[in-house]
């Protein structure tokens, strides 16, 4: 990248915000703070943010309607941190397109190897330099790799989250194929699905709904009980 990725740190534990404010910019980013929703808001119209690390548990206005007001202001990548074992609010924050979790108590390293995975995905894309950037065209739809755009079958653009746009781009690449939770989750975050992580279904039943499929009907992502997902249909590949 040519500039460092500026991270918003919303925390409000001081001691969090110091150590990776220091931290993630000793590893080449530029990081502001901001220890409740207020100073968030404020400081939000201060600058450019390429990405938002947002503590669930915040005192006053809480992580989830700050995500959701973050998700109307732009379609920024949020990475959350969440309670040790506090799978409700972390399915929740997943269903409204966060790209990625981090359980407390976490290791910086690990933080830090989260929000380049994800910086890779959503700055970079398809756009590396002798990379091919092709066009899908699926019943009706088409996906734009090279601007990561959907737009749906009459030519209206259908906004995507980063996580959203990574598993339709790993199911157009793999049509008419069974595709385990386990492989969706090796393919879009690059680590093992635990018991009851319920990542993969949340970001499938989201993305069902943006592409008008939903419910026992469901007609292009199919469940394989027991199995996982398939797009069932044709894709061209332009």
């Amino acid at each position: 990248m040519e500039t460092a990725p500026h991270i918003l740190v919303i925390d409000d534990d001081r001691e969090i915000r110091d150590l990776l404010a220091r931290f993630l910019e000793r590893n080449g980013m530029r990081v502001s703070v901001a220890r409740d929703g207020r100073e968030a808001r404020r400081v939000w119209g201060q600058g450019h943010y390429h990405l938002v690390v947002l503590d669930l548990m915040l005192p006053g206005e809480g992580g989830l309607d700050l995500a959701r007001w973050l998700r109307d202001q732009a379609n920024v990548p949020i990475v959350m941190l969440t309670a040790l074992g506090d799978d409700t609010d972390r399915i929740i924050g997943l269903e409204m397109g966060a790209d990625d979790y981090l359980a407390k108590p976490f290791s910086p390293r690990e933080l830090l190897a989260r929000i380049r995975a994800v910086l890779r995905r959503t700055l970079e894309g398809g756009e590396k330099r002798g990379l091919p950037q092709p066009v899908f065209r699926f019943a009706g739809w088409q996906l734009e790799t090279a601007r990561r755009r959907l737009l749906d079958p009459d030519g209206i653009e259908v906004a995507l989250t980063g996580g959203e746009y990574d598993l339709l781009f790993a199911l157009l690449e793999r049509p008419n194929r069974v595709l385990t939770r386990d492989m969706l989750l090796d393919l879009l975050r690059g680590r093992q699905a635990g018991p009851f992580d319920r990542a993969i279904d949340v970001a499938v039943s989201r993305l069902r709904r943006k592409l008008e499929d939903q419910g026992r009907h469901a007609q292009l992502i199919k469940t394989v009980r027991g199995g996982g997902y398939v797009l069932a249909c044709d894709v061209e590949r332009l």
